[in-house]
């Protein structure tokens, strides 16, 4: 099993959670919530709405995001989902637990106590230079006040 990151539209309640549940893909089980260790811009670019961490340490927020534990399919999936590597990379990054539900050996409890866990994290590296100029927000919600709604895939 790995660990995965989500601060986008995979979270409970936003526009693409419907694949964190679908078993079809492989199995993601719900760990807790976090928050970056690092500040990243994330930002809400093209015109389909879709929120980018840019991979920019040390500029932007502590992006908020929840933690689930994945098994190799759904890593898979979620690697194809994400345009991996060319829209989103996948890197390890230090993701402070802010509340966690996960059960799990005595490792990962001692690290979920320590209150930091590494987790892989959708990220990108290859964006348009003006999307820096963009505003930055610490936590995703499509129906945020920001009024930039997601476009879902198939309605595109």
């Amino acid at each position: 099993m790995a660990r995965v990151f989500v601060y986008g539209t995979l979270k409970k309640g936003q526009p693409n959670y419907k694949h964190m549940i679908n078993t079809a893909k492989g199995l993601a089980k719900f760990q807790g919530r976090g928050r970056t260790v690092e500040k990243y811009p994330l930002v809400i670019a093209g015109k389909y709405n879709i929120p980018y961490m840019l991979n920019i340490p040390g500029t932007g927020h502590h992006v908020a995001g929840e933690i689930y534990s994945v098994d190799e399919q759904m890593l898979q999936f979620l690697d194809e989902f994400e345009g991996c590597p060319d829209m989103y990379q996948r890197t390890l990054m230090r993701i402070q637990v802010v509340e966690w539900e996960g059960k799990g050996g005595a490792g990962e409890a001692r690290a979920a106590a320590d209150g930091v866990l590494e987790c892989f994290v959708y990220s990108t590296a290859t964006y348009p230079p003006e999307w820096v100029r963009l505003p930055y927000y610490d936590s995703y919600d499509s129906s945020g006040k920001h009024g930039l709604s997601y476009v879902l895939r198939e309605s595109r």
